[in-house]
């Protein structure tokens, strides 16, 4: 029974990085080095901590992005 409960956690974990790596096919940053996503990630953090506009700001940008499909 842990085995397939490891199983399917290592499945869940999977399909997450496949998404988030959509995320980054759909910015158009598909042929960015990685160094660069990673600062651009790690920096976006430190703006939208502890500061509502700039959270807000970008959850509309990424919801205009998404269309219809918005998450």
């Amino acid at each position: 029974m842990q085995r397939l409960t490891t199983t399917e956690a290592r499945k869940k974990d999977a399909r997450e990085k496949i998404e988030l790596g959509g995320l980054i096919v759909k910015a158009g940053l598909r042929y960015e080095k990685r160094a660069l996503l990673l600062g651009v990630l790690i920096e976006a953090k430190k703006r939208i901590r502890g500061d509502e506009t700039e959270r807000s700001r970008l959850i509309a940008i990424g919801a205009e992005a998404f269309g219809d499909d918005g998450k």
